[in-house]
């Protein structure tokens, strides 16, 4: 996994926070041979969509504050849609 362990903490900090749930890693940062590559995460929850949508707002400010101008996706899946990212995340997300 190509976060410190500081870094895992404040994400997964972050998406206590936010969510009250730990998040997955998932994408090319979950492999150590790959290099470069933004921070992917995938959350679970079972907000209403405007509660998860102003939970991911705040969690990706958190997030700003805490680690600096870095390119963080943060995929959130509260049950409404059945998309294939969130099988990927699921099958390859690490967590934090």
């Amino acid at each position: 996994m190509r976060l410190t362990p500081t870094e895992q903490q404040v994400i997964r900090d972050a998406s206590l926070r936010s969510f009250g749930v730990p998040p997955r890693l998932f994408g090319s940062r979950v492999n150590d041979a790959k290099r470069g590559g933004d921070i992917d995460l995938y959350i679970e929850t079972t907000l209403p969509s405007e509660q998860a949508f102003r939970s991911e707002m705040e969690m990706a400010a958190d997030l700003y504050c805490s680690l600096g101008e870095r390119k963080i996706d943060i995929v959130v899946n509260n049950g409404r849609l059945d998309l294939p990212i969130y099988k990927v995340a699921r099958s390859q997300g690490v967590w934090l």
